[in-house]
């Protein structure tokens, strides 16, 4: 208890509140900018953190990973543009919402989805830290293999009667994941012989090309915006009702556990998560179809799960010295720079700092919910500005953020050729959604399973075994069923109708 309360002494001294107010904010702002993201932000701000506190600097670092991990959802939602990769699933539902004009209804639920998201998972890391991170260390490739498997099963969801659609859209997608250098083998494929490809397609360049620029392709053949009218005169930021909640309390509640499981899980991080909460929406709803046109559970699903993996992630990181992500690999440098190693022996030799940071990011995820309200709010108003006009600055901004990632120009053609792809998915009416999850999903599907078929011999038989990722296969594999069963049973109907 004595610690406690020193933790929360440290905490609740203003220049410590001010720094995670600060870290907040400037998180949402970085995170709802394409290209810019929390993992950018913790590396430029780790050499600052020098000259402060060890608990000031972490807990400025920790409230950057919280707010830039909200922030993406912003522009997702307003432009379909996401800031970060971890949004790209919150823009599926979102930004159909927002051309409904219910832009303002889309913030609310995502900020809301947010906060309660981050606060079960950082009060989860409080209480059973040490244990969740042992559960999630006895995850190997068979597991990884199947949470892939399961989040893939999404793509007979998303077509709804146009499977197929569906299908080779999420197939396209693995394809373009494969590209680039093998993990297993270091041989180039798919690569045309030129080094430009042997990175591979960053996902997040495609994403930005094909929502962005797809977008700006769609609306510049439709004309809208060049004869002066807006997209929206007037965009404020409406939170939920409580029985609105109330009537997504199982969706938050699925995807706020799934999130922080999934954050635990050493390198799979928020992405990975906000597709899986968005995948188990769907296979849970009653009306599957909807999903895409711009329904609650859509943001809701994703939102929860990615800000839920952000305290899920610091688990492994505050208790084994092992990131969970990409950022909290970046924080670990913010311990070094301290001098302090991250793992067991900090809850022994600094009780107090680690407590401090459990207490800075739960206040990070309220303040989280005034910040979502005020960046949303300023961008917000460029939906005032004409299409002609506003269409040309995205694509600028698309354009820096894509090139930003690695400084490299190649970039910026792949962000053009999957901008030209989301386009004709968008001309021919292909669902863009599964080819995202294809290529989010493609590597870890693809390398946990060479890597678990090593383990075993090539033999697959072991992996139906193991008892959770048994456990896992044998839900996807219903899951399909069940959906492809739907289908047909629809089409039977139809067809009965038509004969009457």
């Amino acid at each position: 208890m004595d610690i406690w309360l020193g933790a929360l002494q440290t905490v609740f001294q203003p220049t410590m509140l001010f720094f995670i107010m600060a870290g907040v904010m400037l998180g949402t702002i970085l995170g709802a900018i394409p290209g810019l993201n929390s993992t950018m932000g913790t590396a430029l701000l780790i050499p600052f953190t020098f000259a402060m506190t060890p608990e000031n600097g972490l807990a400025l670092l920790a409230a950057v990973y919280c707010g830039g991990t909200f922030g993406g959802s912003i522009s997702a939602i307003l432009f379909n543009v996401p800031g970060a990769p971890e949004a790209a699933a919150t823009g599926f539902d979102g930004y159909p919402m927002a051309q409904k004009g219910q832009a303002g209804e889309a913030l609310g639920y995502a900020i809301m989805a947010s906060c309660l998201g981050g606060l079960f998972s950082v009060l989860v890391m409080t209480l059973v830290s040490p244990q969740l991170a042992k559960v999630g260390l006895t995850f190997s490739e068979p597991e990884y293999f199947a949470l892939a498997v399961a989040a893939l099963t999404l793509l007979s969801s998303l077509g709804g009667a146009q499977m197929a659609k569906a299908f080779i859209a999420g197939l396209i997608g693995l394809l373009l994941a494969t590209m680039g250098i093998d993990e297993m083998t270091a041989d180039a494929r798919f690569t045309f012989g030129t080094k430009a490809l042997m990175g591979g397609i960053n996902f997040i360049t495609a994403i930005i090309g094909a929502f962005a620029v797809g977008e700006i392709l769609a609306k510049a053949e439709e004309g809208k915006g060049l004869s002066g009218e807006y997209l929206n005169i007037k965009v404020s930021t409406k939170l939920p009702k409580i029985g609105e909640l109330l009537r997504l309390k199982w969706t938050i509640l699925r995807s706020a556990v799934l999130g922080t499981a999934i954050g635990i899980l050493p390198g799979v991080g928020a992405t990975t998560a906000a597709f899986i909460g968005y995948s188990e929406a769907v296979r849970w709803s009653k009306h599957p179809e909807r999903f895409g046109t711009g329904v609650a559970e859509g943001i809701a699903a994703p939102e929860t799960a990615n800000n839920a993996a952000t305290g899920g992630a610091m688990v492994p990181l505050l208790t084994l010295g092992i990131p969970g992500s990409a950022t909290t690999a970046v924080i670990i440098g913010g311990f070094l720079v301290h001098g302090l190693q991250p793992g067991p022996m900090l809850f022994i030799n600094q009780p107090k700092l680690m407590y401090s940071i459990f207490i800075a990011m739960f206040l990070a995820n309220i303040f989280m919910f005034f910040a979502g309200l005020g960046v949303a709010k300023a961008f917000a108003n460029f939906r005032k500005v004409r299409y002609s006009i506003l269409g040309p600055v995205i694509f600028v901004f698309a354009a820096v953020g894509a090139y930003g990632i690695r400084n490299d120009m190649t970039d910026l053609w792949i962000m053009l050729a999957c901008g030209l792809l989301g386009y004709f998915f968008k001309k021919f009416k292909y669902p863009i959604a599964p080819m995202v999850i294809g290529l989010v999903l493609g590597p870890l599907t693809e390398t946990s399973l060479r890597r678990g078929l090593k383990m075993t011999d090539y033999d697959l038989i072991p992996f139906l075994w193991r008892p959770i990722a048994g456990t896992i296969l044998l839900f996807a594999l219903i899951s399909v069923l069940w959906n492809l069963y739907s289908v047909f049973i629809k089409k039977g109907k139809a067809s009965l109708e038509e004969i009457e």
